[in-house]
Formats: structure tokens, C-alpha cells, sequence
């Protein structure tokens, strides 16, 4: 499975959130499977988009055909749009489907990791990360993925920020000390999406 994660820095709110509506034709396309997306809660004028395909075949195809008429919909809505691309590699918790009906907050984790530290940041991932996300409550599901350059991304999906809240901040920081995160990662950069309802196809 493939996961696009688009940033952008939005300024004409009505005007984007209008265009979201336009990626509903998304459904028709061979190899979608979901997208959703919401507003930063820390930035409120920072939109972030999820989108999940089968493989980058049918994603490179979608790209090279139907993207740019949909897209045009919200030209001149935004700024600064940064998309990247991920391989899944494995679940957080247990069965990722990208569905986003039940959840009302994702955690979106970006990390660029030093490349002799790849392998144990992932095995860190799978052996303390996930059993402490999975136990958390209001924890739904989420997805492990990894770009070239040693780039990865977590996304987990939450029933509510305040359960959200309960894995905050001594559980986290005793978490980043045993998995030796200081070692392994170079940059690390997050964000709090507030989901919006009528962005998911």
C-alpha cells in the first residue's frame, strides 16, 4: 500500500475547503482506497490530506490522467504544498484500514533517521511504540511507512483529542528514552490533524 501525505499552508479557507469536495470522483479511480484529511491544531491555517492506494502503479496512473483536473479545483487556495510518499511497511495496532468515519484526530509523525540506525528505529517502532499506541485509549489504528532517504511516518488515528491526551507526556518521554530515539533520529517533526468529515472519500 502506498500513503501520500500532503501539507499546505491554506489561504482562502472557503475556497479550499470547496475544492475538497471535487476529490469525492477519487472513488471512480482504480487502486484508491481512502483519503481524508483536516486542519493542524496547533496551526490553524495548515490543511494536511491522507490518501491511500493500492501501489504506486495505480497512483502514478491517477497522476498522469485524472489529478490535474481535480486539482485545478483549489488552485490559488494554498501555499507551500509539500507531498510526500510512503511504502507501508506494518500496522500500529492491529488491521490499518484507511477509514476515517470513527476517528476525529490522526497523529502524523515524520522522522529522517540515521542511516546505520534504520533497523532498530523500525524494530523500536514494532516492540515499544506500538504495544504502548495500542494500549492507549481512544487509540484506533495506524500505519508504519518508510520513503527513501531513510524517511518514515507513523499515522495514528484517535477517537478524540482528549483521549489523545492520555498518552501525553511522561509515557512519551519514558518511551523516546528506551527506544533510543535521540540515537537513531535526526529530525523529528509532528503535527495534531483535527479531521474534517466532509474531506473523506
Amino acid at each position: 500500500m502506498l500513503v501520500k501525505w500532503m501539507c499546505c499552508t491554506v489561504v482562502d479557507r472557503r475556497g479550499f475547503e470547496q475544492g475538497q469536495g471535487g476529490w469525492a470522483d477519487l472513488l471512480g479511480e482504480p487502486g484508491f482506497r481512502g483519503q481524508s484529511g483536516g486542519w493542524s491544531r496547533a496551526r490553524p491555517d495548515v490543511a494536511h490530506v491522507f490518501a491511500f492506494w493500492d501501489n504506486r502503479v495505480f497512483y502514478d496512473s491517477f497522476m498522469a490522467g485524472g489529478h490535474e483536473r481535480l486539482a485545478a479545483e483549489q488552485s490559488g487556495t494554498y501555499t507551500d504544498m509539500q507531498v510526500r510518499l510512503f511504502e507501508y511497511r506494518f500496522d500500529v495496532k492491529t488491521g490499518f484500514e484507511p477509514h476515517f468515519t470513527d476517528a476525529d484526530v490522526v497523529r502524523v509523525a515524520h522522522s529522517r533517521v540515521r542511516e546505520d540506525r534504520v533497523e532498530h528505529f523500525a524494530l523500536m517502532q514494532e516492540k515499544v511504540w506500538n504495544p504502548a499506541m495500542a494500549g492507549s485509549p481512544g487509540m484506533l489504528r495506524g500505519v508504519f511507512g518508510e520513503a527513501p532517504g531513510n524517511e518514515f511516518l507513523v499515522l495514528s488515528m484517535w477517537q478524540s483529542s482528549a483521549e489523545r491526551g492520555k498518552y501525553r507526556p511522561e509515557s512519551a518521554a519514558r518511551l523516546s528514552a528506551r527506544a533510543e530515539i535521540e540515537r537513531d533520529v535526526e529530525d523529528l517533526t509532528g503535527d495534531v490533524v483535527l479531521l474534517e468529515p466532509s474531506w473523506t472519500v
